[in-house]
């Protein structure tokens, strides 16, 4: 099992996934871009599985404004009951510069957390990570952590333990709003395919060697956040997060009282 390393060819971590014409990618390798029309949507996958890993993209969602629109960078398994899996997701409901996180934690999800962003991110590029290791779950925009799923699995909460991969994709869905086709094509925009992840067999479910400490993010000072990283994720939680599942009674999850 080895670490990627940090390429940021698209050539190098991640392949053509869905969409034919939708999809283009330049000549250096250096940016993709994924067209949505009223025919079809695009995406891409990486190319291994892993176990572990910082999953890092920087991307442009499109600039006509509607709903509808799903722009978004997931970690998610290969295969299986698409009901019952683990899930790691950015999702842009429409263009208004609201991004949603998700866990699916071997069930239906429910675990959304939404934040209006305190930049319009249709207008120049901005970092989206994922940290994963067997302590935690970081997202971080623009390197700022503005959620944390914690391993909680001796309190009786499941945590990702099968191997993962990523997409980035374009598509519409209801739940998202309604789009304004007259305003397409609609076109987002990715960059810096980079990623430092431990590799596994596609779908496997021994990942026991991608917690190995030889990898910089299984480390101690991953596996929680240091006291400037909380008092940062409390602040921009506080200013920009506008939808938390712990404070809907139909989707509060035990782990709700615990972290």
């Amino acid at each position: 099992m080895n670490s990627n390393g940090a390429s940021n060819s698209f050539d190098k971590n991640y392949a053509y996934l869905w969409g034919n014409d939708h999809f283009s990618v330049n000549p250096q390798g250096t940016e993709v871009q994924l067209l949505m029309d009223k025919s079809s949507g695009a995406g891409f996958k990486s190319k291994s599985d892993f176990g572990s890993g910082l999953f890092h993209i920087r991307m442009k969602i499109p600039e006509k404004k509607t709903g509808g629109i799903v722009t978004a960078f997931y970690v998610p398994p290969n295969g299986g009951d698409p009901g019952n899996h683990f899930e790691v997701d950015y999702e842009f409901l429409g263009t208004n510069g609201t991004v949603q996180t998700n866990v699916y934690n071997n069930d239906q999800g429910h675990r959304e957390q939404s934040f209006r962003l305190w930049f319009n991110p249709s207008q120049d590029f901005h970092s989206y990570d994922i940290l994963w290791n067997t302590h935690q779950i970081v997202f971080l925009v623009d390197k700022i952590p503005i959620r944390v799923f914690k391993n909680n699995m001796g309190k009786g909460v499941a945590y990702p333990n099968r191997s993962m991969h990523v997409e980035a994709t374009i598509w519409n869905a209801d739940w998202a709003g309604v789009v304004d086709w007259s305003q397409a094509p609609f076109v987002a925009h990715f960059q810096d395919f980079s990623m430092d992840a431990c590799s596994t067999p596609a779908q496997s479910t021994n990942i026991a060697d991608c917690a190995s400490p030889q990898y910089y993010w299984n480390k101690p000072e991953y596996w929680e956040l240091n006291a400037q990283q909380k008092k940062l994720m409390d602040q921009y939680r506080k200013s920009y997060m506008v939808y938390d599942y712990c404070s809907n009674p139909t989707t509060v999850k035990p782990e709700c009282a615990i972290d």
